[in-house]
Parts: structure tokens; sequence; C-alpha cells
């Protein structure tokens, strides 16, 4: 960070602290286009660990990457009428190809050439179902052709109102899959297991604790025949939908006319599945475990996992301390290491830029410390008991760093999933007791629900809580809720309720 300056309590403002630790750990920053974004090195780099690992666990699962156009014909669209009116108010559409100048001065001298314009707009990607599948349908003849299992890594565009760096804005960064199947069993088992992959993915590397299930019908992607999500609980209370899998069905074969040649003979439409996760995930990482001295990240995603800070007050003290710290880094191979040898800042200031970009260990080395063969060694977030600082035997340092950062990742879930544990709420007794904890203390709220979207709506209508899942069977409640919270009819489900970004 720039400077010293404290950032605002989370306890105070958590949307204030949110965006003071994203601009100011030069994650990301505001663009002159209203609602965009630039995601700055430091911040791309957490995406690209982001993207590697789970690109690779793709390819593990058989998936080859694939690109298609940003511009997508606005009757391809039209053609599911679900998909449609779920993305209608959030597209941006392309009418003219060109330019032309009006003979006025100023900012109004250029307006689009009438003459320009296109015979069907095209409409700039929020999403790629519609344009996939119709090239789905130029390559799948046959059952041989099947299973066809594609990503995509892509930027997309849905026009937002109220944007917040990484977790809402008008583009972001993501990838999205897209398979299609011989049979409705194969997909579902293909959306569950994308879904299995987000999930491990998020604990594993984010240290990010989620509750998987199903979607209620309203909450469900335009389109789909159901929804799968993994859903993480931020320090506020508050749920973020982390990433999504969407059986399909067969709605998008059927308007695309994505039919196979089946082994009986007979011609059929092949089932379909989408699922993705985004830039929103930095956003998530940001609000599980940052705290008020700004990022927390876990080893997994930290751009640097130990920096390096050489002491040396002296100018005759300074090549025997390099000349150590260079051996400290060819011995950290393999470690994402960097070396803040910046000769205009105090150890101090490199102390708390580096705390406030959560580098999860520091080393300082000095003349005193190679004296004695020993390292000052400091880690961003202390359990309980333990010092900021120690000192230890090089030997020791060395050869102990990638443990304890695997300790550290491990600890940042456990801490993750007690905290969510600690603001989950079951046994909420009637909806009374329901408005109380979602304005009060707020967190993961479990009750039972008859299934009407009449209680779901007025639930959202009165508190702007929303179901987040129907919890998979790991995270539902031992003895599951006999009759729904709003409407005290018999319960046909267990669902998750919370406020959520």
């Amino acid at each position: 960070m720039a400077d010293e300056k404290a950032l605002t309590a989370r306890a105070e403002d958590f949307s204030a602290w949110y965006n003071e630790v994203v601009v100011g750990a030069e994650l990301a920053d505001h663009s002159p286009v209203r609602g965009c974004m630039v995601i700055r090195p430091y911040g791309y780099r957490m995406w690209e660990l982001v993207r590697d690992e789970l690109d690779r666990k793709f390819r593990e699962t058989g998936h080859q990457n694939a690109y298609f156009p940003l511009f997508i014909p606005q009757s391809f669209l039209s053609r599911e009428a679900d998909h449609i009116e779920g993305f209608a108010k959030e597209m941006a559409i392309v009418t003219h190809t060109r330019l032309k100048a009006t003979g006025q001065a100023g900012a109004a001298a250029l307006a689009p050439d009438p003459e320009s314009r296109l015979d069907e707009p095209l409409i700039v990607r929020p999403t790629s179902e519609t344009i996939i599948y119709a090239m789905f349908a130029k390559w799948v003849q046959s059952y041989r052709d099947l299973p066809l299992l594609i990503n995509q890594w892509a930027n997309v565009v849905r026009w937002e109102m109220r944007t917040r760096l990484f977790l809402r804005t008008t583009e972001f960064l993501w990838q999205e899959g897209h398979t299609a199947h011989a049979t409705s069993d194969e997909a579902e088992q293909e959306a569950r297991q994308m879904l299995d992959v987000y999930r491990s993915f998020m604990e594993q590397w984010m240290a990010m604790a989620v509750v998987t299930g199903r979607k209620s019908p309203s909450e469900t992607f335009p389109g789909a025949d159901h929804t799968y999500s993994c859903e993480a609980m931020m320090q506020d209370n508050r749920a973020l939908q982390a990433g999504t899998s969407h059986h399909l069905g067969q709605n998008f074969s059927r308007q695309f006319d994505l039919k196979f040649a089946a082994e009986s003979g007979e011609e059929e439409y092949a089932w379909n599945t989408s699922w993705g996760a985004s830039t929103r995930l930095i956003g998530g990482l940001v609000m599980t475990h940052g705290d008020d001295r700004g990022l927390v990240l876990p080893p997994q995603l930290a751009p640097i996992q130990v920096v390096i800070v050489p002491i040396a007050r002296k100018e005759e003290e300074r090549a025997a301390v390099m000349e150590k710290v260079q051996q400290i880094v060819r011995a950290l191979d393999g470690i994402r290491t960097h070396v803040d040898d910046r000769d205009n800042l105090t150890p101090g200031a490199k102390y708390y830029e580096w705390e406030s970009k959560g580098v999860p260990f520091r080393i300082e080395v000095g003349p005193k410390d190679i004296a004695k063969g020993q390292l000052v060694l400091a880690k961003r977030v202390l359990a309980e008991g333990e010092e900021r600082k120690r000192f230890l035997p090089e030997e020791e340092v060395l050869s102990t760093l990638p443990a304890l950062l695997n300790e550290y990742q491990d600890w940042l879930l456990e801490q993750a999933r007690e905290r969510r544990e600690r603001n989950s709420h079951r046994g909420v007794r009637d909806y009374d007791h329901l408005q109380e904890v979602i304005e009060g203390e707020g967190g993961f709220i479990y009750t039972g629900w008859c299934g009407s979207a009449a209680c779901e709506a007025r639930v959202k209508d009165d508190t702007k809580a929303t179901i987040r899942v129907i919890p998979d069977p790991e995270f539902a409640s031992e003895v599951r809720p006999s009759t729904c919270v709003v409407c005290g009819e018999a319960s046909a489900e267990e669902v998750v309720w919370a406020r959520a970004y």
C-alpha cells in the first residue's frame, strides 16, 4: 500500500473496508469505463493461479479448451425464452459497425453512421450457451461423438447498475464449461462432478469453506432444468455464490437442433450442462480471510508466499547480507519468494506493505542474524499464543518452510469452517424468528420450506434474503425441519437462507 493509513475496521463498515483493501493492496482499480475494473498485476497473478489450477482440474476430468466469439446474434438468444428473459436487462448490444463525423465540434463530433447499421444486432457475450450449442449441433452426428466436453476461458459483459470490484462488474473474466451427453444421467453426473471440482478447489486452494446444494426453481440459471451451487459465507455473514453447475436438460439442444444418432438408430436430442466460476473468487478470497490490517492470503494463491527483507544499515554490510539472501532464495526453490531490497523504504514500511498485501511469511536477514546463524521469521496471521517474530536457526527455517506453508493453508480453512458453523442457525422456530436472525447477526439459516414460490418471495420481499441452496446431505441438519418456516405447512425441503452479494 502507498501509505500506512489505517483501514476502516470491518466491524465499522465492511463494504468500505473491502474497497480499501482491494484498491490499497493493488489488486484492482476503477476504470474510466463506468462499472468496469482494471485488474492490476498483483490481483491478476492471483487470478492466474486460480485459472491454472482450475484448468488442470478440468483437463484431468477430460475437458478441452476452445474459444467462441464475443458477439452473439440476437436471434440466437431469442430462441430460448427463459434464457433471454433472465439476461434481457443486462445485455450490451452492437447495432452499427462504424462512426461518422457529424461536423460538430467537441464530444459530439462522432456518431454512429446510419449506413453501417447491422441487419441483425449482435449481443456482447453475457454467457455462451446459445452460440456454443449452435456449434455443437454442427459437430455432433452420432453417439460416438459424445460426450463432448468443452471449456472456455473468456470475458463476459452483463450491464450492472450497482458494481463492486471483483464481486459485480459490467465486464468480468471467467471460465464457462459446456458439455453434451447421450443421456440425462450422464449429464447429471457431469453437473455433480464439476460442482465437486469447484468445491475441492475452493477448500484446498482458497481455504474457503462452502456449502453445496441445489438451487430453488426461482434461483435456477435461466434455461436450466436445475442448478447446483457452492455458497460461501463472508465475514459479514453474507453469502457469496462462488461457483455454479447447471443441468440444462435438452432445452438448448431442442432450440439449436443438437441431435445425434443413438445406438438404437433413433435420432435423439443431446443433454447439456454448463458450469462456471469467475474473478468473483478473488473478491471472495479477500472477504473470507482479510483482517483489519489488510489482505490475508492462503499460500496456494499468494503471488508471493515468502518475502525476504534484507536489513543492512551500513553500506559495508550490504554485500554480505545480499549474498546470504541469494543463498536463501536458492534454498527455497519451488516457493514463490520475493526479495524487497528497495533502499528508499525503512524495514518497518516494508513490513507494513507486505503484511497488508497478505504475504504468508516474511524472513528478515541482517548482519547480526548472519553472525548467529539465524533468521527472523514472521507469519502474517497468528494462532492463539504464537509470537509475532521467531528467531530460528537458518537451517530450521529453510527446511520447515514448505510444511509451515501447508499448515498455514490448513489453518485458514479450519478458521473459515469454524466461522461458518458459528454463524449457521438451525432450529429457527417461526417466521418472526427467521426475520429476527436475518435482520440481526445474519449468516446461514436452515429452515423447512413447503416448496411454494409465494413463501420464498415473501422472505425475499420482507428481508432481502434468498434461498441459497437446498443443502446436500452432508450439510443438512441431523433433524430435518418438519414445517415451512413461512406458512407453517408441511416442509418439502430443508433450505439455507441468507442475504447475499
